[in-house]
């Protein structure tokens, strides 16, 4: 009889060896390689951080061979790049549901930090709602890991002991701390990437700082305009003290953020101000930050 921890083993054998077929090294960096998984025919996703360099990347396939890659876009903000390889048949990988990543889930992180697959064993340690990161990318949902970090850890999957891939893993989002971008925010920053080479950003304009209106109360003072901006365009002066955008109380930078996604471009915003003490609003309409800029919402 094959005990539990026999068949728990093989479980975990088998999912690294099925989803290691998937695994690649990218050399696109000075040290070892960094990891990459075939997501679809054609395309290798793997985290941006590790892309160091945007001409010249080889990739090493599951077999040993090596192909050329070019950069089909990269996202800060999720730390996810998009690399395009000749097709050559290969199926869409197979990713679990939002739902299937719970806390205390045993997990695999692979990586091919060259030739040769690596695994090692950990699980989710955390588990909460969509989350933004520092860089302002919105993730579906927040997964820590519990899970040693080795060298090419960052841009290979993370594995369910069913074989199926419920993120791409990375160091870069959490001060260091291993986490993993879900496959459902992979997939939809992917199709962006390969449609756009980036990922669209809404923009105001402004550079602003959190100040205090009362004891109970902050806003975001207007630091610096851009008179040709959507903000300039739309009324908004230096000084002003931004408080709400449609309804929605701001009291720090990365609190626009939220209201700054790509479908909000060429819409209609809202913002309420305090100007010279009195309350006031403006419309504006949301823009499309530059590709790169970061300097302001």
């Amino acid at each position: 009889m094959v005990s539990t921890l026999q068949a728990l083993s093989d479980s975990l054998a088998g999912a690294a060896e099925g989803v290691g077929r998937r695994v690649v090294a990218i050399g696109a960096r000075r040290r070892i390689p960094s990891s990459g998984i075939l997501w679809q025919d054609g395309v290798v996703v793997t985290a941006q951080h590790t892309i160091q360099r945007e001409d010249d990347i080889v990739i090493t396939l599951p077999d040993g061979s090596t192909a050329p890659a070019t950069l089909a876009g990269r996202d800060p903000g999720t730390d996810l790049a998009a690399l395009r390889l000749a097709p050559n048949g290969t199926s869409a990988i197979e990713v679990a549901p939002l739902d299937a990543i719970r806390v205390g889930s045993l997990v695999l992180a692979l990586g091919r930090p060259g030739r040769e697959l690596t695994a090692a064993l950990g699980l989710v340690s955390a588990v909460g709602d969509a989350w933004r990161t520092w860089r302002g990318g919105r993730i579906d949902r927040f997964i820590r890991l519990d899970i040693s970090i080795y060298d090419g850890f960052s841009g290979g999957p993370l594995v369910d002991a069913e074989g199926r891939v419920l993120g791409v893993n990375t160091s870069a989002l959490l001060r260091g701390a291993p986490t993993a971008v879900p496959a459902a925010t992979v997939n939809r920053v992917i199709a962006v990437l390969l449609e756009h080479g980036h990922v669209p950003t809404g923009y105001l304009g402004v550079g602003m700082q959190t100040v205090s209106l009362s004891e109970q109360s902050t806003g975001l003072m207007v630091m610096s305009v851009d008179p040709d901006g959507p903000a300039g365009r739309g009324g908004v002066l230096l000084g002003d003290v931004i408080t709400a955008i449609d309804e929605a109380a701001v009291s720090d930078p990365a609190d626009v953020l939220t209201h700054l996604d790509a479908d909000r471009v060429g819409k209609a915003a809202r913002l309420r101000l305090v100007r010279a003490g009195q309350p006031t609003s403006v419309t504006v309409t949301v823009g499309q930050r530059p590709a790169g800029g970061r300097a302001k919402r």
